[in-house]
């Protein structure tokens, strides 16, 4: 069972990391710090996020759960933005700074979603 999560989590993650990537590097190439192109596309990705995850997921259509899962995000924005701020100040840009803070993030994603948003 856990693992037949884990192998939806990615999919839905690839997904769902891809659209909020994709912003984060407008954002960057539109001009914006690293932090507010991260808040930005992470507000964004958010509510569908919320809606792919838990369905496609954790098979949950409750949405009382969106305020843990808002925490949830708010943790992972904070591990995001000082990994980045981590691998900016040793030379790595922005954008890959960005996607090798997506591996760690996701798996503190995963993690807490399940025991903490969608624990049943």
């Amino acid at each position: 069972m856990l693992s037949a999560q884990i192998l939806k989590f990615i999919i839905v993650g690839l997904i769902n990391t891809l659209v909020g990537y994709s912003l984060y590097a407008l954002f960057i190439y539109c001009g914006l710090s690293y932090a507010y192109a991260l808040a930005i596309a992470t507000i964004l990705g958010v509510l569908f996020n919320f809606q792919t995850i838990g369905k496609l997921v954790f098979g949950s259509n409750n949405n009382a759960l969106l305020i843990k899962f808002i925490v949830v995000y708010i943790i992972v924005f904070g591990t995001n933005l000082l990994l980045i701020n981590c691998m900016l100040r040793v030379g790595l840009s922005a954008y890959s700074s960005g996607a090798v803070a997506l591996i760690p993030s996701a798996a503190i994603s995963f993690v807490l979603n399940k025991y903490f948003v969608f624990n049943r």
